[in-house]
C-alpha cells in the first residue's frame, strides 16, 4: 500500500469472511441444545439509505455476557457485513473487541497482564459518549453506524448514526473535502474509524462537550478483519489531523508497573486533571502463549471506588443547595460526616452554593474534607470493606435473593429456573407450616447457605414488615450476607395489567400451586388476589426497611418468566461478576423456563380460607354449584407509549420553576393546587386514531406487541426501552407540557405527533390531555410570549429518562 506509510495494513480474505459470516449464522444450532458452550447471535439487516446501489449490510450482536467465552466466532462488538462489487462477503464495520476491566476476567488479572502484555501502554480517558463507526462501502457511500444500527427512516433527531453524519459533513466542509473523499480513503485502507460523538446539544453524559469541545473525537483506526488490528495512538491522531475530526490525548507509558502505579494513583482521587474520570482504556500487545505472537489487545482500569462515593457526594450537595433531602444508602457514615462539612461550608460562603451547582469547586470541597479528615478515598473504601465482609465485586456466595412481588408474578418459576441453571438453593415459605414461620424460613434459608452459595428466598414479601423481618434477622447475625431485593414493580398505571395478567396465569395453572388452588376453589381465588395486590406496599430504597437491601433488580411482573430471567443472571453477573463462572446461552435459558414451567410440582398443598378484601354487608354464602366464567376476550391496542418514572419529571418541574418569577410558574402551582398535575406521565408514539394515516408504522407496533405477548392473557407487554431527553416546558392557560426528545439508538423508536411530549396536566376536565398537539403546534408556528399567551421554561441541566414502551389496551 504505497502512501500509506506503516500504518497497519492488511486485505481481506473471501474464504475467512465466508468462513466467519457461516459461524455466526449457525451459532445458535452448532452446539448441543443442553451444552454450557453454546451461544446465540442477532442478525439485523439495513438497507443503507444514501447507497446509489442500496447496499444491504447485516449487522451482528452477542449477548453481554457472552463474549467472556472463549469460543465465539469473533470478539468485535460492534460487526457489520456486506458484499462487495463482486458479490462476495466482506467485513464492512468491524469495532473494538470486547476488553474488560482489570480482575473481571482471567486474561485481565493483574499477573496475567503483567506476564503475558507488552509495552509501550496507551492510556486515554474512559468517557461515556456514544461510539460511532465509518467506513466506506464499494459504490463510494460513506457508512456511519451506532454499535448496532445504521439508522432509522424516520426521525433523524434519535439517531445516533444520523448525528454522527451531520458532524462528518460539517468537519469535511471545514476542509474542503466531501464524504465520497472519506469513503475511498477509508476503504483503500480497509479500515473502520472508531469515534465518540461529544456534543451535549444531542446527549449528554459524564463529561460537558459544548461549542468548540463538541464534534467527533477519533479514538481507533481497525482493520476490517475477523481478527483484531487496529492502529497506535500516534497514527490515529495523524488521521484524525487530516481528516478534521478532534483529537483524542493518549498518555504512553514505557512498562507495566509505572503504568499500574500511576492508575493505583489516580485511582485515590477519582480524578484526572482537575476532571472527575471514569477510568482509562489501555491499549497494548498482548500474547496468549510464550511462543506466540504479539496481538493488539486492550484492556479498561475503571474507577469503581471510591469514583461512586464521590458521585454520591456531588448529587448529595447538589441535593442540598436545590433544597431537596439528600438521598443515598451507601457510605452511610461517611456521607454523613461529609455532609455535615460541606453545609458548614455552604454557609459560611453563599457565593458556593452557585459554583458548585456549575460544577465548580466539586473536587476542592471533596478534597478539603478528606484532608480535614486526614484519610484518602482508598482509606475509607478499605474500612467499609473490612465490616461489611469485602468488595462485593468479589463475591462469589453468602447471598440471599428477597422477591417482592403478588401472587402470579412468576417468583417460583423464576426460582425453578435458577436451580435448574446452577444448583443454587430455594426455599419455599409455604414449605413451612405451624406457628412462628417468619423467623424459621430465614433460619432455613441460612441454613442452606452453609452448602449453597445463593438461595433464593420464595415468599411474596408484599409488605414493608415482612421485609423489615428478613433484612433484620440476616443482618443481625449475618452482616455479611448480601441481600438482592427481585422487585417486581407495582405502580398505579400498571395494577390493571398485573391484575389481569396474574389472574390468567393463576387461573390457567389450575391446582398447580401451594396456596391457592384455582381448578378447586375457583370461587376464592380473585379475591385472594386481590387481597394481596390491595396490601402490596412498593418497594423504596431510600428508606428503612428497604435501604437494608445490597441492590435492586427491577423487573416486570407482566413480562414473561423467560426475559425476566435473563434480566437477573445478567445483573447478578454484574453486580458480582465472580458468581456466576460458566453464563447460560439464551437456549440454556430457554430450558430452564421450560422445566420451571413444566416440572414443577409443590411439595405441600395449603388449605385456606378467603383473605380477599373484607365486606362487613355480606354474609356467608353457599358454594356456587358452577365456576366463574373467565371469558378470555382479546382487547385491541389503544396507543403504544413511553412510560416514564414520576419522581424526575416532578423535580424537573420544581427545579425549572424555581428559578423563574412566580408570574411565569402561576398556572404550574394552580395544577398542583387544585391536583390537576398527571398521576404518571408517558410520552405516546402513536394512538389507534392516527393508525390509518401511518399504517406501517401501526402495524410495525402492533406485531411487536403481538411478539412481546402483549394481550392481557398472555403474560406480557412490555415492547422495549426508551431513552428520553426532557428539553422545555410549554404552556397556556388550558394546559403544560414537556417537550422531549427520543435518544434511543437501537430500536428506532418514532413518535407520530408533530412534537415528542408528555402532557403534565390540564386546568379541568372539560381539557383534553391530547389538546397538547394543539398547543405545540402553535408555539412552533407562533412561539411563546405574552403575544401569543405560551409560556416557555427551559429544562436544565438536559435530564436523560429511562423509559419503558408498552402498548395499552382499549378499556
Amino acid at each position: 500500500m504505497a502512501g500509506l506509510g506503516k500504518v497497519p495494513y492488511a486485505p481481506q480474505n473471501v474464504e475467512e469472511v465466508q468462513t466467519l459470516i457461516r459461524n455466526l449464522e449457525g451459532s445458535t444450532k452448532k452446539e448441543a441444545k443442553n451444552s454450557k458452550k453454546s451461544f446465540s447471535c442477532k442478525k439485523t439487516a439495513f438497507t443503507v439509505a444514501n447507497s446509489p446501489e442500496k447496499i444491504t449490510v447485516f449487522s451482528w450482536r452477542f449477548q453481554d455476557w457472552d463474549y467472556k467465552r472463549d469460543n465465539l466466532p469473533t470478539y468485535a462488538r460492534g460487526l457489520f457485513t456486506s458484499k462487495n462489487e463482486r458479490g462476495q462477503p466482506e467485513i464492512c464495520i468491524r469495532g473494538y473487541d470486547k476488553f474488560f476491566n482489570t480482575e473481571e476476567v482471567d486474561a485481565t488479572k493483574w499477573r496475567n497482564i503483567e506476564n503475558n502484555t507488552k509495552g509501550p501502554y496507551e492510556l486515554s480517558l474512559k468517557e461515556n459518549g456514544c461510539i460511532i463507526f465509518i467506513s466506506g462501502l464499494h459504490d463510494g457511500t460513506l457508512l456511519v453506524c451506532s454499535k448496532h444500527s445504521t439508522g432509522p427512516r424516520g426521525d433523524e433527531t434519535k439517531s445516533h448514526a444520523i448525528a454522527g453524519e451531520h458532524w462528518i459533513d460539517k468537519q469535511l466542509a471545514a476542509i474542503g473535502k466531501t464524504r465520497e473523499d472519506l469513503a475511498r480513503e477509508l476503504r483503500r485502507r480497509n479500515a473502520t474509524a472508531v469515534a465518540e460523538l461529544c456534543d451535549d446539544d444531542f446527549e449528554e453524559h459524564i463529561l460537558a462537550y459544548t461549542g468548540e469541545n463538541a464534534g467527533l473525537y477519533l479514538h481507533g483506526m481497525n482493520i476490517n478483519l475477523p481478527e483484531f488490528m487496529t492502529y497506535p495512538g500516534p497514527q490515529v491522531q495523524a488521521f484524525a489531523e487530516e481528516w478534521g475530526f478532534k483529537k483524542t490525548d493518549f498518555l504512553v507509558l514505557d512498562d507495566m508497573q509505572t503504568t499500574k502505579t500511576f492508575l493505583d494513583q489516580v485511582a485515590e482521587t477519582g480524578s484526572y486533571n482537575g476532571r472527575d474520570v471514569e477510568g482509562f482504556v489501555i491499549r497494548c500487545k498482548s500474547q496468549e502463549k510464550a511462543s506466540g505472537p504479539l496481538m493488539d489487545w486492550f484492556f479498561k482500569y475503571k474507577f469503581e471506588e471510591p469514583y461512586l462515593m464521590y458521585r454520591q457526594w456531588r448529587e448529595c450537595t447538589k441535593a442540598l443547595i436545590s433544597g431537596k433531602p439528600p438521598r443515598f444508602k451507601k457510605h452511610v457514615k461517611i456521607t454523613e460526616e461529609y455532609l455535615l462539612f460541606a453545609r458548614q461550608k455552604l454557609a459560611e460562603n453563599r457565593g458556593m452554593g452557585k459554583e458548585y451547582a456549575a460544577n465548580h469547586g466539586i473536587i476542592k470541597l471533596r478534597d478539603d474534607f478528606l484532608k480535614e479528615k486526614n484519610l484518602k478515598g482508598s482509606d475509607i473504601i478499605r474500612e467499609e470493606y473490612a465490616i461489611t465482609g469485602g468488595n462485593p465485586k468479589e463475591t462469589t456466595k453468602d447471598i440471599i435473593l428477597v422477591p417482592i412481588a403478588t401472587l402470579g408474578c412468576g417468583k417460583t418459576t423464576l426460582a425453578v429456573a435458577l436451580v435448574h441453571l446452577f444448583g443454587w438453593g430455594h426455599i419455599q415459605n409455604d414449605n413451612i407450616t405451624g406457628k412462628g414461620r417468619p423467623p424459621r424460613f430465614t433460619k432455613e434459608v441460612l441454613t442452606q447457605l452453609e452448602q449453597k452459595p445463593v438461595v433464593f428466598a420464595d415468599r411474596n414479601n408484599a409488605q414493608r414488615h415482612e421485609r423489615h423481618q428478613i433484612i433484620d434477622d440476616v443482618k443481625k447475625t449475618h452482616p455479611e450476607m448480601r441481600m438482592v431485593a427481585l422487585n417486581f414493580v407495582h405502580t398505579p398505571d400498571t395494577i390493571h395489567k398485573i391484575r389481569t395478567v396474574t389472574q390468567s396465569r393463576i387461573l390457567a395453572r389450575g391446582d398447580n400451586h401451594q396456596t391457592i388452588q384455582a381448578a378447586s376453589d375457583q370461587n376464592k381465588v380473585l379475591g385472594i388476589m386481590e387481597g394481596f395486590i390491595s396490601r402490596f406496599e412498593a418497594l423504596n430504597p431510600y428508606s428503612q426497611p428497604d435501604d437494608g437491601f445490597d441492590a435492586v433488580i427491577d423487573l416486570d411482573p407482566t413480562a414473561n418468566s423467560r426475559d425476566n430471567l435473563e434480566i437477573v443472571v445478567g445483573q447478578l453477573s454484574d453486580l458480582f461478576p465472580n458468581l456466576i463462572k460458566d453464563m447460560p446461552s439464551s437456549e440454556d435459558l430457554d430450558d430452564a423456563i421450560n422445566v420451571a414451567l413444566s416440572e414443577y410440582e409443590p411439595e405441600i398443598r395449603h388449605t385456606i380460607g378467603d383473605r380477599g378484601p373484607k365486606n362487613n354487608n355480606n354474609k356467608k354464602k353457599q358454594p356456587s354449584k358452577e365456576p366463574p366464567q373467565i371469558v378470555k376476550k382479546q382487547k385491541p391496542l389503544e396507543y403504544v407509549s413511553v412510560n416514564l418514572p414520576k419522581t424526575p419529571i416532578l423535580d424537573s418541574l420544581e427545579t425549572a420553576f424555581a428559578s423563574v418569577s412566580s408570574n411565569k410558574g402561576r398556572f404550574f402551582r394552580q395544577l398542583q393546587e387544585t391536583r390537576r398535575v398527571q398521576p404518571e406521565f408517558h410520552v405516546t408514539l402513536i394512538h389507534r386514531a392516527s393508525s390509518k394515516a401511518h399504517p406501517e408504522l401501526w402495524l410495525k407496533y402492533t406485531e411487536m406487541h403481538a411478539q412481546s405477548g402483549g394481550d392481557p392473557w398472555s403474560g406480557g407487554s412490555k415492547m422495549g426501552q426508551c431513552k428520553v431527553l426532557l428539553e422545555r416546558i410549554v404552556w397556556d392557560n388550558r394546559i403544560m407540557a414537556i417537550v422531549v426528545r427520543l435518544v434511543d439508538e437501537d430500536e428506532n423508536w418514532e413518535c407520530v405527533n408533530q412534537v415528542a411530549h408528555i402532557t403534565v396536566g390540564t386546568r379541568g376536565d372539560d381539557v383534553k390531555p391530547k389538546e397538547s398537539n394543539d398547543l405545540l403546534k402553535r408555539w412552533i408556528e407562533v412561539g411563546s410570549g405574552d403575544d401569543s399567551g405560551i409560556g416557555e421554561v427551559a429544562i436544565e441541566g438536559r435530564i436523560i429518562l429511562d423509559g419503558t414502551v408498552k402498548g395499552i389496551l382499549s378499556r
